[in-house]
């Protein structure tokens, strides 16, 4: 209440320019949204999909095999791709035989203008214009039968004066093939004519990301239509650089097994929670820890820490994001920095073992890194030291970051916050419900008077101050009393579809013993709960998969992948490289694994994490293959195993385990922000990288246990 009339007026005054400035802010994010809109809409209008015509080829052995390109190329720049039985770059040591290719000029009597059935006789005198590409190839046909098809790219640059002979009718351009392999060499061939120049593309691909940064760390939009409009505009970038991809090569680009797993496990927790069992382990932890915050926060880490490194960590922070909450809501605890701790203990846990993390899994698989002794048990056991050190020190980094008690409970008093809360979940409620019929208007109409109530309420406990209840902390015998186990019938079962998931997850890293993917075995159990639940509501269920996360996911993928295909990841690898290779010989291998390490782990909390791990571990083979380095390849692999893992606690973005715990907690009416989150996961990360450095260091430097 105030006397004075004139603050009243200053108060309007105020209200009015903040209103004034969020009108403004709006004009202005639509305004930019609507630019980029018509930036990548007139670019995919305009454009064509790209689809080069394969062309089969034989070169002969002894012999040169030619082929006259049968258009000229827009630029200068000639793209020429091959399929087939190719080894990658990181072979040129360990082979002799290559395929070679080079570019000619072709120039034509001046009575001929039709190129198309021009004969190379007819040419007056051919000219080389290209120094010679060596493609390695396997050495013999027992070889070439047992490699997998791979895809080898080159852009030559024939230079503006040649380019000028060729559009003029002047010459031709000719390819010529060679190859020193005792045998005929068949290969399937594409000429591409507008081949892309990725040094632009970079930078096209870094503007995307930091716009993607942009509209997430600033909230402009909701993360999920972000990475929507910044994978929509990185194909309109692909499509101005005439290399718009088709849609079946868009669908390829989804880790469809990612989304399947995530799907699966999402209906398993969305029928589990109807048991109660998430209200019971709560109210069982709490029994256990006497109550106390800290014993209850480390023992629900460290228990999240452990199973994630033997399930992966994403189906892990999908069944212990319910109990998080619920056991968080019991004690009178904000719900978020508990989950950020558990979220960052998941991903360290996950770094353990092969099958804890997405990149341990891209690495573990890898055959050329098996071949060196890299198998379960002995990764587990690198691993196993710097996790324990990370563990510790994480700990120690969360109590400071948290040494306030009061950091960990609601600024408001618990009664206000819980009608907070409630309020959002009653909007959520309503929001979710569509206006197809009479009846749903009615029960959303239901759901805003109730909204409005809420809201009256808080207001009225906001002038007036919260009333404290003198019993509000109730006692266990309470607790238990009203979280019991609602059904246990349906918690049996839940308990034997989950029994069937975990144990096929935990034999997933025996493929002799069983055939399935992660994705097919959480689908798989999700439709066994299904049948055994016997639901015929099956719409509710569906509405609480957290579809929001899912889009988010596999915008993500499409996004990744065409920065990749715009040059951004290769450009890392290269940068990374050179750096390694600008060194001295003593001191190789430790800026190897610090270069490795801190390049992987920065990277994958801004970039994600899968598609930089597959490209890192090139890089890593192809620095320990090349003998003039004579780098080992174990404290390389490790090197990236706990940078792309670790790294992954940087950003809420960095790891599929952050975005899918934002998601779950969103449902239940708790948001964090990327800053909120970012304050806590980066200083952790940047703790982890530095403890696996000095590990590294001392390990496989100073006493080389490789």
């Amino acid at each position: 209440m105030t006397t004075d009339g004139e603050g009243d007026d200053g108060h309007e005054t105020t209200m009015g320019g903040h209103h004034e400035h969020g009108k403004l802010f709006g004009y202005i994010k639509i305004g930019t949204l609507l630019v980029v809109w018509l930036i990548f809409t007139g670019f995919l209008m305009s454009k064509h999909e790209k689809e080069l015509t394969p062309r089969q080829l034989s070169v002969p052995e002894g012999a040169y095999r030619t082929y006259i390109l049968p258009e000229p190329s827009l630029g200068p720049r000639i793209g020429i791709n091959f399929k087939g039985a190719f080894l990658s770059d990181q072979h040129h040591n360990n082979t002799s035989t290559y395929l070679s290719v080079i570019l000619q000029l072709l120039y034509l009597p001046s009575n001929n203008s039709n190129t198309s059935f021009l004969s190379e006789y007819d040419a007056k005198y051919t000219e080389n214009i290209t120094n010679v590409w060596l493609v390695p190839i396997p050495s013999s046909l027992d070889a070439i039968d047992q490699m997998d098809e791979m895809t080898r790219k080159h852009v030559f640059d024939i230079g503006p004066i040649n380019h000028q002979k060729v559009t003029s009718g002047k010459a031709v351009v000719r390819m010529r093939l060679t190859t020193n392999l005792e045998a005929d060499f068949p290969t399937k061939f594409t000429y591409d004519p507008t081949p892309m120049d990725t040094e632009t593309g970079v930078i096209y691909a870094a503007i995307v990301l930091l716009g993607l940064y942009v509209l997430i760390i600033w909230e402009i939009v909701h993360r999920t239509f972000a990475a929507i409009i910044a994978s929509t505009l990185a194909i309109g970038v692909l499509a101005a650089m005439n290399e718009r991809p088709s849609m079946p090569k868009l669908i390829s680009w989804i880790d469809v097994e990612t989304l399947l797993l995530l799907f699966g496990m999402m209906i398993l927790v969305a029928i589990l929670s109807e048991t109660g069992i998430f209200d019971y382990l709560a109210v069982y932890a709490y029994q256990v820890t006497n109550g106390k915050v800290w014993p209850l926060i480390n023992c629900l880490c460290v228990f999240t820490a452990v199973m994630s490194s033997f399930l992966d960590n994403v189906t892990t922070v999908l069944l212990m994001t319910p109990v998080t909450i619920r056991l968080c809501e019991v004690m009178e605890l904000n719900p978020v920095p508990v989950l950020m701790s558990m979220v960052i203990y998941s991903n360290v846990g996950g770094t353990l073992t092969p099958v804890g993390d997405p990149p341990n899994v891209i690495i573990a698989s890898n055959s050329h890194i098996a071949k060196n002794g890299v198998n379960f048990a002995t990764f587990t056991l690198h691993m196993a030291i710097p996790i324990f050190f990370v563990m510790i020190t994480t700990y120690f980094q969360l109590r400071m970051k948290f040494k306030n008690i009061n950091d960990l409970r609601f600024s408001e008093p618990q009664d206000v916050q819980e009608i907070r809360h409630e309020i959002a979940v009653w909007q959520r409620a309503a929001a979710s419900l569509s206006s197809y019929s009479k009846d749903e208007d009615l029960v959303r109409e239901t759901l805003l008077k109730k909204v409005n109530r809420l809201s009256r309420s808080l207001k009225k406990k906001l002038v007036t101050g919260s009333v404290p209840a003198e019993s509000y902390k109730a006692t266990l015998e309470e607790m238990k009393r009203k979280y019991p186990i609602r059904s246990k019938t349906l918690l049996v079962k839940s308990a034997i579809t989950l029994a069937f998931v975990i144990t096929f997850f935990f034999l997933h890293s025996a493929p002799d013993i069983q055939k399935l993917s992660l994705g097919w075995t959480a689908l798989l159990g999700a439709l066994l709960l299904l049948i055994l639940a016997d639901r015929e509501d099956i719409e509710s269920v569906i509405s609480r998969v957290e579809w929001s996360t899912l889009l988010f996911f596999a915008a993500l993928f499409i996004l990744m992948e065409a920065l990749s295909e715009l040059g951004l990841i290769d450009w890392i690898g290269k940068q990374t490289e050179n750096v390694i290779l600008s060194v001295s010989e003593e001191s190789r291998l430790a800026v190897a694994i610090l270069i490795i390490l801190w390049v992987s782990a920065f990277a994958s909390a801004f970039v994600d994490n899968i598609p930089l791990t597959t490209m890192m571990v090139k890089i890593a083979i192809g620095l320990a293959e090349n003998e003039a380095l004579d780098l080992p390849l174990q404290p390389l692999v490790w090197a990236l195993a706990l940078g792309a893992c670790l790294g992954g606690n940087g950003t809420l973005i960095g790891a599929s385990a952050n975005v899918v715990c934002a998601g779950v907690a969103e449902q239940h009416g708790y948001r964090f922000t990327f800053i909120e989150y970012f304050k806590v996961g980066f200083p952790v990360m940047v703790g982890s990288v530095i403890v696996s450095t000095i590990y590294l260091m001392f390990a496989h430097v100073v006493f080389t246990w490789h």
